[in-house]
């Protein structure tokens, strides 16, 4: 159960609609340079001189001379002396008292002794004439995995013979890594995709622009103005595309009239956290949304705040199922976690209760045809 947070004795969905422009207007200018002081305006776009809280009365004294500084900072160097040693140093010479180590004590000197084993004529004959690939293939059987490494050990189960020059005393070479082909490109042409997603082409259910470089702004926005009126595309993924807040903000107000999206990824983009949170409240309006993944941005961590709007956004969701968000604080991952478990657990329910009502129709539908 969870609780809507307040100020001032009221839920924060109560100032929803005031308007902050007209509270500012009503505010002095001594008042508002105290709500400066008070406020950070949290905005990384702004410079650290307006987001600064410290002003300062002084009269500038002219203009910024670099150099002047530097030689100023250089001479304050050299003119302020050094602190004083209590005892001036002379090399050679030991300063304090000498650490010793303590000598080791009995229990420690008997467990340092050579702990030998009596395994009998029979194991020691078989042991002293076995050969070295011979005692590397035990050690193998009996899982001495830290006595070799995994060639040798690979080596003793598949009875390839022990590699040469790999013995007790030998040379450890790092196996070599095993190349991969890389991903080839992604081919979808851009274009052509926004003009089935806005003719509503019904071939078109899985819509992947990932990695693609280069999208422009306006084919972005072409793409979520055509959303809306979309009835068959169910998966969109926008992975590593160069996504912007201003492209995001369009995708969440495309997302708030498209009733057949399932998946939407717009992972690894540069999309700021207050953005993040307006793209999980947009799937709060036709709830059809049920995997939504947003981590990697440009801004690793999100914060307290944020992470709490974003997990009241999520309990508030019926039907999201799994949620791809990099989240820092327990309580938001615990919270958000067994609320997608209580919708899984909601979508399961409804699926066995559909799929024992068709039955129940089918059984009843045959026992009457068999009657007649």
């Amino acid at each position: 159960m969870t609780t809507n947070q307040k100020l001032y004795g009221k839920d924060l969905s109560a100032y929803d609609d005031v308007d902050v422009d007209t509270l500012l207007s009503q505010l002095s200018p001594e008042e508002i340079n105290i709500l400066a002081k008070e406020v950070d305006p949290d905005d990384n776009l702004l410079p650290p001189s307006q987001r600064c809280s410290y002003a300062c009365d002084k009269d500038p004294t002219g203009p910024l001379n670099r150099k002047k500084l530097i030689e100023h900072i250089n001479k304050q160097a050299l003119e302020t002396p050094d602190k004083p040693e209590l005892k001036p140093y002379v090399p050679g010479t030991i300063r304090g008292k000498k650490w010793i180590p303590p000598p080791p004590s009995a229990k420690e000197a008997e467990a340092e002794e050579q702990i030998t084993i009596d395994l009998g004529d029979e194991y020691e004959h078989a042991l002293s004439a076995a050969t070295q690939e011979e005692i590397i293939d035990l050690a193998a059987i009996l899982g001495f995995h830290s006595m070799m490494n995994q060639d040798q050990y690979h080596a003793s189960l598949l009875s390839k013979g022990q590699p040469i020059g790999l013995g007790w005393d030998g040379i450890t070479k790092a196996s070599q890594p095993k190349p991969y082909p890389a991903d080839p490109p992604n081919m979808t042409d851009p274009d052509t995709t926004i003009k089935q997603v806005q003719d509503d082409d019904h071939t078109l259910i899985d819509l992947n622009w990932n990695n693609i470089k280069n999208i422009s702004e306006e084919k972005f926005t072409q793409l979520f103005e055509a959303l809306p009126s979309n009835t068959h595309l169910e998966t969109l993924s926008l992975t590593n595309t160069a996504m912007t807040d201003t492209t995001a903000l369009k995708l969440a107000e495309a997302l708030e009239h498209n009733n057949t999206l399932r998946v939407v990824n717009v992972e690894t983009n540069f999309i700021s956290p207050a953005v993040i949170v307006r793209l999980i409240k947009s799937l709060l309006t036709t709830k059809s949304i049920e995997e939504f993944r947003a981590s990697n941005q440009r801004s690793q961590v999100l914060g307290n705040k944020i992470e709490m709007e974003i997990t009241g956004l999520v309990e508030q969701n019926p039907t999201l199922l799994r949620l791809g968000l990099h989240l820092e604080y327990n309580d938001a991952r615990h919270r958000i976690a067994m609320h997608l478990q209580r919708n899984i657990d909601r979508n399961r329910l409804r699926r066995m209760g559909r799929a024992s009502r068709n039955y129940t129709i089918g059984f009843v539908m045959h026992r009457n045809s068999m009657q007649e």
